[in-house]
């Protein structure tokens, strides 16, 4: 009896759990069903590739001038703002130098005084010749008359040949005194033209003096290196005391102005849908519960093959066919606040519909 009793429980447990595993098999195919049918409507309906990554500009900061560095503002990952001081160079000999430009600015513009001085004096110089032209002029007019009045007395015998002599040495003077004014003359005109030659070179020579203060200026601002735009530094790797050259690299910094942007390499069977301005869906592998979206802003010109170092050649002989990837720029929408917590390089998912 009890053994019968037994059996009969034991059958009663077997019908419950094949029951329940028939259940729960149903379940699961009706979910795998959903799964497959929404998975398939998906691909219907979207082109997308896991082959993405987010990307954005990280550009170097660059000492622009030689020096020893005096010290450094900003830590390791740190985020900085536009205009905040990341290093400080040592200026005092581009200090100096800008003092020795400013002197010799001065120095230039205060010779130009002097020949403006110059040409004034020249100028009166020339006045004073003038009326001694007049004078002589006078004089050898006077004297040509005298001449002239003791030659006729002359050859009527009413004058010595001794007073003729003499009023004829007097005419050669004044003759002379006359032409030494007018030569007096045009040295001062020539002088009053050279003063003022040099005066041209000296203004030319401060505008080149002004050049050389600015570029000193120029050299002492970039003693001070500061943050182009708001970002995020990089790795660390001066220290201070260090030599630094004009053109080395000294840090990196990730620019958050320009936005950010996902490259996603679709294969080339799935860019027929897409054109530039469409919206593309993403998602980020390190935020798996957010949604992002963007718009398409260019597609590649060429395979990423193509851009490869080593492009391959079909040619060889050796040829396998592989479908290829064409990489597809889509720029994330949203402010940079909201798209800080992205950074280069973390894996992106990206779906564009094909209607």
């Amino acid at each position: 009896m009890n053994k019968t009793n037994t059996n009969t429980n034991t059958n009663k447990t077997d019908r419950l759990i094949s029951r329940i595993t028939t259940i729960i098999a149903i379940i699961i195919v009706i979910c795998l069903a959903i799964w497959g049918i929404k998975t398939l409507l998906h691909h219907w309906k979207y082109e997308e590739t896991n082959d993405a990554q987010v990307d954005e500009y990280i550009n170097p900061v660059v000492a622009k001038v030689t020096g020893f560095i005096e010290e450094i503002k900003y830590e390791e990952n740190q985020e900085v703002h536009k205009g905040d001081t990341l290093v400080i160079i040592d200026n005092s000999e581009y200090a100096a130098q800008q003092q020795e430009a400013e002197a010799s600015l001065m120095n230039a513009k205060a010779q130009v005084d002097i020949l403006k001085s110059n040409v004034n004096t020249a100028a009166q110089s020339s006045k004073v010749n003038q009326s001694q032209i007049a004078a002589a002029k006078a004089k050898l007019v006077h004297q040509e008359q005298e001449y002239d009045r003791y030659k006729k007395l002359y050859d009527v015998e009413s004058a010595t040949k001794q007073q003729l002599e003499r009023v004829e040495a007097a005419l050669a003077v004044a003759r002379s005194e006359y032409n030494t004014a007018l030569d007096a003359y045009q040295t001062s005109l020539a002088k009053i033209n050279d003063t003022r030659i040099q005066k041209e070179a000296l203004e030319a020579e401060i505008k080149r003096r002004e050049a050389v203060v600015v570029k000193n200026d120029l050299n002492v601002s970039y003693t001070i290196i500061t943050a182009p735009y708001d970002g995020k530094m990089g790795r660390r790797t001066i220290q201070p005391r260090q030599l630094v050259s004009a053109g080395q690299v000294l840090a990196y910094i990730v620019d958050w102005e320009a936005g950010k942007w996902v490259v996603a390499n679709f294969k080339e069977t799935q860019i027929r849908h897409m054109s530039i301005g469409e919206t593309a869906n993403i998602t980020i592998d390190a935020f798996p519960g957010k949604q992002f979206s963007g718009k398409i802003i260019s597609l590649s010109g060429a395979t990423g093959s193509r851009f490869s170092l080593l492009p391959p050649d079909n040619a060889t002989g050796n040829f396998v066919k592989i479908a290829q990837r064409i990489p597809v720029r889509i720029r994330l929408n949203g402010k940079p606040e909201e798209l800080k917590e992205l950074a280069a390089g973390m894996n992106a998912n990206v779906s564009v519909s094909k209607e």
